[in-house]
């Protein structure tokens, strides 16, 4: 795979400037999903509607920043999408988009020649945060999608959060499961994101202690070497 371009400064400074914007859709987009979701029956049709704009709103603010980015770019729409995958899919699919507020937050601690975290921490941190927010986002989409569908057993949000801790760990109960359309796409893609989160939290640990071990063994004298006749 080749490496991602460099970036143009204007572009640089364009994604500085859009660093608070994105973040502020991001917690609006998924504040006001979650609001229509939850309380849907319990608000009047005016705030519901007031909820839809932000949320279409929000949606739109990803659109211009994805747009502004591509032309500052240089690259060809094809070249782009191969260069920005993740942030073509978090602008194609509402499930991801609050994941942008991860990437935002890389992006600021990129900015730091030592960042605070080390290299292994920041991984755990990141997934951490990816399987919060998608665990959230998830229960969200397959409740709204589930809880009227007949022969549905995911009737209240408790039990989509139920679901969603089980798919993300890749354990699978099976004793909830979803049947629409809507929520077995969902599920498929909630699925794929925890096998990629856990396989990456499972690889930086494992680098972790390797590293550990070896310093360990670095600071120990040659006769004191574990297996050392």
């Amino acid at each position: 795979m080749s490496a991602r371009p460099p970036k143009p400064p204007r572009q640089e400074r364009w994604d500085r400037r859009m660093e608070t914007p994105l973040t502020v859709a991001s917690l609006a987009f998924l504040t006001t999903y979650a609001v229509r979701v939850l309380a849907r029956d319990r608000i009047p049709q005016t705030w519901l509607d007031l909820c839809l704009a932000v949320t279409a709103a929000a949606w739109a603010v990803f659109v211009v920043d994805y747009a502004v980015r591509l032309r500052l770019s240089g690259l060809g729409p094809l070249r782009f999408v191969r260069a920005h995958l993740l942030d073509t899919v978090v602008l194609v699919l509402p499930l991801l988009r609050p994941v942008r507020m991860v990437s935002i937050y890389d992006r600021v601690q990129r900015r730091h020649d030592k960042p605070r975290l080390g290299l292994y921490a920041r991984v755990m941190v990141y997934a951490g945060l990816s399987v919060a927010l998608l665990g959230f986002a998830g229960a969200l989409t397959v409740y709204h999608h589930e809880a009227d569908a007949p022969g549905a057993t995911i009737r209240t949000f408790g039990d989509a959060v139920w679901w969603a801790c089980a798919t993300l760990a890749t354990v699978g109960y099976g004793d909830v499961a979803p049947v629409t359309p809507v929520g077995r796409l969902t599920a498929v893609g909630m699925m794929a994101c925890g096998l990629a989160l856990l396989g990456a939290v499972t690889g930086s640990f494992s680098s972790w202690l390797i590293q550990a071990f070896g310093r360990e063994d670095d600071k120990r004298p040659p006769g004191n070497s574990p297996g050392a006749s």
